[in-house]
């Protein structure tokens, strides 16, 4: 029989809807995002980014979730109705997609809090007791009972979900919380040069994960004050936060991983660097983030494929994949590839080497090809013979774009401007001849 604690945390989520701000353009990402949200980036090998905050959801017990969306989001809407769509309204069930609509006014989402502000009347409607403010664009695994369970023991208006980090990692890149010994926040401070400690805890911060979980009414109530501020810059950071830390009742909640010892894993893969470097983790023995756990699934949509396959075993071409993950579809003929994330459907024809890259689904690379620490973004078709991640210098004449710490990405468009560049290249010595 359920034990009591277990029956409890489930009542609050039945009482919880959550709302996931799916709307970033995520520029730090480059050409990756020109034509998807950050949240729609592919990930891990078959995933989507913005599967993991909904499955945090489902798995924690909440199964009313609504995702603002705005900046291109057609393969967004397009990925969450193939992989979420099958909810049960009827059931008290649903993950639903909540475009900008200009419900207030002529403006677009201006803002965190205005992209919640806008979908009150959604969210009244369901009748909820919290409401939890999820960002889209981070990968990591929590279970959200605990959190509500703790914001209810504290009697909390508003909680914080945090990650606690070095001080000199968190400066100048999060918002830091500076907490008493009972975790209420006492000052917000927007990527501050000197974060505050943790009492107790020196050169340790409190930073903001940007998931936040509310008393419905007492948000209605603050997001209302908030729209009539003409100086505000409608953001939950910035605003919000600040506004009511003095006269109301906020509190710190940091971010435990149960089963791991030390630093909880939350990546934030805002930047090609960093976007890299989290798929790479998944191709190690025991990775962090265990994407094999069957007690904590994180779902998304799958087509139906083939499985992987490695052809040819001669001496001078052999299809191998080495400390590699592999997804369905995949055929690696006389190849081979090392210490690389491939998505599905990704085609590598003979006498490749491929080392520490991280391709997305469709892409194919045709003979004699050698890829070093690269992203290859979907549906790209690498020339023959072509050197990716050897030459800087070269990468960036060919178009490619070459991150702060050397890692190359490559897309269709680039690809499609460099053979422009080798045609006129070709006419031009043609004339010359």
């Amino acid at each position: 029989m359920p034990s009591y604690a277990n029956r409890y945390i489930s009542s609050l989520t039945r009482e919880t809807y959550a709302l996931i701000l799916a709307g970033g353009r995520g520029s730090r990402l480059h050409e990756l995002t020109n034509w998807r949200a950050k949240p729609a980036v592919y990930f891990g090998g078959k995933h989507r980014i913005i599967d993991f905050p909904l499955s945090n959801c489902i798995n924690s017990g909440i199964r009313r979730v609504g995702i603002a969306t705005q900046y291109k989001s057609h393969s967004l809407i397009r990925h969450v109705n193939r992989a979420w769509g099958h909810f049960k309204k009827e059931l008290g069930e649903s993950v639903e997609i909540l475009p900008a609509s200009q419900r207030y006014g002529d403006e677009w989402y201006c803002g965190t809090a205005d992209a919640v502000f806008q979908n009150m009347d959604i969210i009244r409607h369901e009748l909820p007791k919290y409401v939890m403010i999820l960002s889209g664009d981070h990968v990591y695994r929590m279970d959200y009972g605990a959190l509500l369970a703790k914001h209810v023991e504290t009697g909390a208006d508003m909680t914080v979900c945090c990650i606690e980090v070095e001080c000199d990692e968190a400066a100048d890149t999060f918002g830091v919380m500076t907490v008493d010994e009972e975790k209420r926040v006492k000052r917000f401070d927007e990527k501050p040069a000197k974060p505050s400690s943790i009492p107790g805890k020196p050169g340790t911060c409190l930073a903001s994960m940007g998931n936040y979980v509310f008393n419905t009414d007492f948000l209605f109530e603050q997001l209302k004050k908030d729209a009539e501020n003409e100086g505000s810059g409608r953001d939950f950071g910035h605003d919000i936060i600040p506004a009511i830390i003095e006269e109301h009742n906020v509190f710190a909640f940091p971010f435990r991983d149960p089963g791991h010892v030390g630093q909880p894993y939350w990546r934030d893969v805002g930047t090609l660097d960093s976007f890299w470097e989290a798929n790479m983790e998944l191709v190690m023995p025991e990775p962090q983030l265990d994407l094999y756990d069957p007690t904590w699934p994180i779902w998304t949509y799958q087509e139906q494929l083939p499985p992987a396959k490695f052809i040819f075993d001669n001496d001078d071409r052999r299809g191998m994949a080495v400390d590699s993950t592999v997804s369905g579809g995949c055929i690696i003929s006389g190849s081979v590839v090392r210490k690389s994330l491939l998505f599905s459907n990704v085609h590598i024809r003979s006498y490749c080497e491929i080392e520490e890259s991280v391709i997305l689904p469709g892409a194919v690379i045709q003979r004699n090809c050698r890829i070093r620490r690269a992203i290859i973004d979907r549906g790209c078709e690498i020339p023959a013979g072509v050197e990716i991640g050897f030459d800087k210098k070269a990468d960036e004449e060919n178009g490619f774009r070459v991150s702060n710490k050397g890692i190359v990405l490559v897309t269709r468009e680039m690809l499609t401007e460099l053979a422009k560049k080798i045609e006129r290249q070709e006419r031009e010595n043609k004339q010359l001849a």
